[in-house]
């Protein structure tokens, strides 16, 4: 596959606890590392994207093409329970320069085989960009089910542009949707209304997406979530980690001034996992050069950690 390379033996490392006991392992002991990237039948594809073309387009602070790594080293000491041992590490797509438009393709391409092959992916960004790619690889696999896109974001990422950004994902996917004459179904869960203008707002509207603000989250996230989840047939989770308030998320482009705490947030995370629908999940905007001693990756790790685990 274009634009692909294995990841290195060094990053799956941790501490080895199997003396104590068979069953003392942790992920870096347990997940499937695949030297070339060949589809399983079953199991958790965990794709990387080192990507940030699309949030320099956007005016936002590069970094987040050295996410996947940092996030999977942060997987890797997690200790291994249900649903981890499903795990295979399917290396990661990365961009050359600006090319965004190809390697955004290159994940579809690979989503797309994943998924046909009978797995299902958990993909580490890259910024918000990867959502346009990974969620059009979904939509591909599954051309005649309603497929409903989750968004866990301080923003709707509905921007209009000349070439794609990681602001404009869902208003693409909203129109391949269109293109296909397939019904778009998206919801955005956290959203700040001081983050995103009015026109974004209008442009949510006339998508009739299912928004849930940052201020609401606690009293209407569930209920809402279970009108969304009623009405699908599969799902895609996109989790921008700006969703998390900026004490707990200091590592994003766009630090969230509010935000909606991880605790708030783990609730509609698991109904999403055990609904039975979730097909695709991603976690982007991870960017390691504003973390604090690894306080954001452990936390992005451990969305994930909990994603593998309640997917069982």
């Amino acid at each position: 596959m274009s634009l692909w390379r294995p990841v290195a033996e060094t990053v799956w490392q941790g501490r080895d606890d199997s003396a104590e006991a068979s069953n003392a392992t942790r992920i870096f002991q347990t997940i499937q590392q695949q030297a070339q990237f060949t589809p399983l039948s079953s199991g958790i594809a965990l794709i990387g994207f080192e990507c940030d073309a699309g949030v320099k387009r956007n005016q936002g602070r590069p970094g987040a093409a050295q996410a996947p790594d940092i996030l999977r080293k942060a997987l890797a000491n997690m200790a291994s329970h249900q649903g981890h041992e499903r795990l295979a590490d399917m290396g990661s797509v990365y961009v050359e320069g600006d090319e965004l438009e190809s390697a955004q393709r290159a994940l579809s391409d690979a989503v797309t085989a994943c998924q046909q092959s009978g797995m299902r992916t958990l993909v580490f960004g890259g910024g918000h960009e990867t959502a346009w790619a990974h969620g059009r690889g979904v939509l591909d696999a599954f051309p005649g089910e309603r497929v409903a896109v989750i968004n866990l974001d301080a923003h709707l990422d509905l921007r209009k542009a000349d070439r794609a950004t990681s602001g404009t994902p869902f208003l693409q996917l909203a129109n391949y949707c269109d293109e296909r004459g397939r019904e778009f179904r998206y919801a955005c869960f956290g959203v700040s209304r001081a983050a995103n203008t009015q026109a974004l707002w209008d442009e949510a509207e006339r998508l009739n997406a299912t928004l849930v603000e940052d201020l609401h989250f606690r009293r209407e996230a569930l209920p809402a979530l279970e009108k969304v989840l009623a009405q699908a047939d599969r799902v895609y989770l996109t989790i921008d980690l700006d969703v998390l308030p900026a004490g707990e998320m200091p590592a994003v482009s766009a630090p969230a001034a509010l935000g909606v705490p991880a605790l708030d947030l783990l609730p509609v995370i698991e109904q999403i996992c055990r609904s039975g629908k979730l097909q695709a999940a991603d976690l982007v905007e991870f960017n390691p050069q504003y973390d604090r001693d690894g306080q954001g990756a452990k936390l992005a790790a451990r969305l994930a950690w909990q994603i593998a685990h309640w997917w069982a």
